[in-house]
Order: structure tokens, then C-alpha cells, then sequence
């Protein structure tokens, strides 16, 4: 197949939708090679409810510092699939994306279940690593832990960022349900990297790791003056929990240092990872914070750095999400309300977002329009004052695509 046939076919696997569990992916591991081809390589892997995809490209950032080859999958991709596989910060080419696919898609065609797009871009970015002789992985689940494609890979290191209530159709209504999912990912012989997370949820990963004889490793607060590169309270704590998994699956007792201060500094200073509270033209803020935790640490990083500004915000997000919560959070911050639908099957509808806005409290402050995004973002770039696009990582991966004028801009589903 060509680059666009493979990326066809696997976006059509989307219509096979989430399938929680192993089976496949074990076998699908198992019969590209990847579990053969392993040994040696050392893997971190991160779940959480938000922070996750931060961890995971601080860690990297860390790591390119260090010259340690390594490869990084993450997902959704915000603007081209390419960006949910990389190798040392390059996204894996489009020859090699149809090369693997095509011995995949040969591979699974007769395969009753049939292979998730989630499975099989964990499959793809597996052998491409391997091909490039990498000697880290870095990994961040899909969503869940316990039964995520991406727990039948045996890690050195297992990480989990903040616990709230998210996906809970899929992981539980409570706290300790979510946590118990996540808390999936600790297996023995793998310490566990925790963050600051609420009792409930310390109670279940602590229980977990007490029983399978794991250490349960809390972070280490970096030094104040140490700068991040991405802005926010919160980002301090990702930052720690990344730079204890990275010290941690080199501690092989070595006695010269494989990753250095000097390393970790920098790459903590220089990591980029986009959607997160990125401010671009000096005038709009892009933040794909979708839940409760994560639209309040936009609320406080935006009044950390803008005070009592208002921000004339685009939102938009998916069904199954508490929206009207998610907007009174907002509402300190917003000064004018236009509506963008995502551009998926699960999209809120204007409609759907207004009557939402007018539960939060924000009814008053809605401007009523039914223009497309990439007339909204003019809007907002001609008005006096900051503007702000938040709601969902889809909205955000399609504004940044308008913004750097991409031509290459793929709608996903996952």
C-alpha cells in the first residue's frame, strides 16, 4: 500500500471501535515479532487520568538530552498520525507508516475479532522502534490501564499521574473503580512511580503494588528554580514524576551516570508538547483540557499568568462529558462564548454546548454564531483581548492545524 492507502485502511479499523483487553494485542505482538525482539530495551510506562502525555514528553525531552535512543507513543495525534510514533523527536515517515502497515493489514485480514485502530498503531509504532533499534520506550496508555492494548508490554518502570473521574462509561464511576483500572498497569518486578493523588485512589494503587511486592515510589519535589517548559503549577509535579521514572530505569547500579543534572535540566527547560496552555501569536492561548481537574488547572495557570483578564474563548467537546461542570469551572476566566462543534460522530452539537453553557451560568455571555473554526480563530485574532480554545484535544489538534495553516490536518476518532 501507498502512505494514503495504509492511512485509510487503518482510520476504516476506527469503525471497529474500543475493545478492552489483551487477547489481541498479545497475539498481535506476538506474531509481528515485537515480544521476540524485545529483550533489553527498557520501557516506561505512564497511565493517569491528566498529565499523562506531559509525563511522557518530559521523560522523552530528558532522554534527547542524554543522546539515549528512544521511542515515544502517545496518542490522540493533534494535527498528522505521524506524531503518536517518534523516534528522538522525528515522527516516523510516511514509507516506513505504509511499509509496516501493509505486512499488518496482510497479517489480520482473516482475524475474527478484528485487530482496534488503537491495537494496531500500538503494533505499527512497537516494530517501528524495533527497526530503529531503540533502547527506551516510553509509553502512555490509551485510556484505562489494566486491560489498554498497551499493558501487554512488560515495563521497568510503571507511572500514574493524577486520578478524577473521566471515561467513566468505560472505567467506573468512582474514584476507587478508576483507580483500580490504572493501578492495572503496576505487574511484579516493576516499581511504581505515584503521584499526588486523592486517599481514595492511594489506597487502591498502594494496595496493589503492596500486593505484588512492588515498590511504591511518591515523587521527589524538583527544585524551585528549575525551570519547566510548559507553564502551570501543575506541570512541576509531571516534571518530578518523569525525571524519578527516568533515574529510575537506568538505577542498575552502574557507577558512572547515565543520565546527568545537566540532562534533566535541559530537557525539562526544552520539552515541548502542544495543547498544553501554548500560547500562539502572543494572543491565543490552545489548552485541550477536557475534564474537571484538567479545565481547573487551566483556570489557575490562566490567572497565574494573565490575572484577572478576561479570555474570549472557543469551546468545544464530546458526548459523555460533564460540560455544564466543566464550564462553571471555566466561568471565572470567560469573557465572550462561541461554540465550535468537534469534528467527530461523538461532537457536541451547538445546540447540545449552549444548553450546557446556560446551566454553568454562562448563558449571558454566549455569542451566538454558527460560523466554522477557522472564521471563530479570525474572529478572535481581530478582537481586542486574549482568546482561548479549549474543550477537547480534537478542537485543539484542528485550531493549531488553521494556525500553522497545515494542509495535512486527519480527523480521528481515538
Amino acid at each position: 500500500m501507498k502512505y494514503d492507502e495504509a492511512i485509510d485502511w487503518l482510520f476504516g479499523t476506527q469503525l471497529f471501535g474500543i475493545k478492552l483487553g489483551l487477547e489481541n494485542m498479545e497475539r498481535l505482538l506476538s506474531e509481528t515479532g515485537v515480544f521476540a525482539e524485545l529483550a533489553d530495551r527498557k520501557i516506561i510506562h505512564i497511565a493517569g487520568t491528566n498529565g499523562k502525555g506531559s509525563v511522557c514528553a518530559m521523560a522523552d525531552s530528558i532522554f534527547q538530552e542524554a543522546k539515549v535512543n528512544t521511542g515515544l507513543f502517545t496518542s490522540p495525534h493533534l494535527i498528522s498520525f505521524g506524531e503518536r510514533i517518534r523516534v528522538n523527536g522525528a515522527m516516523i515517515p510516511k514509507s516506513e507508516t505504509a511499509k509496516i502497515l501493509t505486512e499488518i493489514r496482510e497479517l489480520v485480514c482473516e482475524w475474527d475479532p478484528h485487530p482496534t485502530f488503537f491495537e494496531i498503531t500500538l503494533a505499527l509504532a512497537m516494530r517501528h522502534f524495533i527497526n530503529e533499534n531503540v533502547e527506551t520506550i516510553v509509553l502512555e496508555t490509551g485510556m484505562g490501564g489494566r486491560l489498554d492494548a498497551t499493558n501487554a508490554l512488560k515495563a521497568n518502570v510503571s507511572v500514574i499521574t493524577s486520578i478524577s473521574p473521566d471515561h467513566t462509561q468505560w472505567l467506573g464511576e468512582t474514584i476507587r473503580e478508576i483507580a483500580a483500572e490504572k493501578a492495572g498497569i503496576i505487574k511484579r518486578d516493576t516499581p511504581v512511580i505515584v503521584a499526588d493523588v486523592v486517599p481514595e485512589a492511594r489506597d487502591v494503587i498502594g494496595r496493589r503494588a503492596l500486593t505484588l511486592g512492588v515498590p511504591y515510589i511518591e515523587y521527589h519535589p524538583l527544585p524551585a528554580e528549575w525551570p519547566i517548559g510548559l507553564p502551570g503549577i501543575h506541570q512541576r509535579e509531571n516534571a518530578a514524576l518523569a525525571v524519578e521514572a527516568v533515574c529510575r530505569v537506568f538505577d542498575d547500579g552502574r557507577k558512572h551516570l547515565r543520565i546527568t543534572k545537566e540532562n534533566i535540566q535541559d530537557g525539562l527547560k526544552n520539552v515541548k508538547w502542544p495543547a498544553r496552555f501554548q500560547i500562539v501569536d502572543e494572543k491565543i492561548v490552545i489548552d485541550g483540557a477536557h475534564n474537571s481537574d484538567a479545565i481547573t488547572a487551566l483556570v489557575e495557570t490562566w490567572q497565574e499568568k494573565f490575572g484577572n483578564e478576561k479570555a474570549n474563548v472557543i469551546f468545544g467537546t464530546v458526548e459523555s462529558k460533564d460540560v455544564s461542570g466543566v464550564l462553571r469551572i471555566l466561568r471565572p476566566i470567560v469573557g465572550s462564548l462561541i461554540f465550535s462543534p468537534v469534528r467527530s460522530q461523538r461532537g457536541l452539537s451547538r445546540e447540545a454546548l449552549h444548553a450546557a453553557a446556560t446551566k454553568a451560568g454562562l448563558g449571558d455571555r454566549v455569542v451566538e454564531s454558527e460560523i466554522e473554526l477557522i472564521d471563530a480563530i479570525s474572529d478572535l485574532k481581530s478582537q481586542p483581548g486574549l482568546g482561548l480554545i479549549a474543550g477537547s484535544l480534537f478542537l485543539a489538534g484542528e485550531a493549531l492545524s488553521i494556525l500553522d495553516a497545515s494542509s495535512d490536518f486527519q480527523i480521528s476518532e481515538q
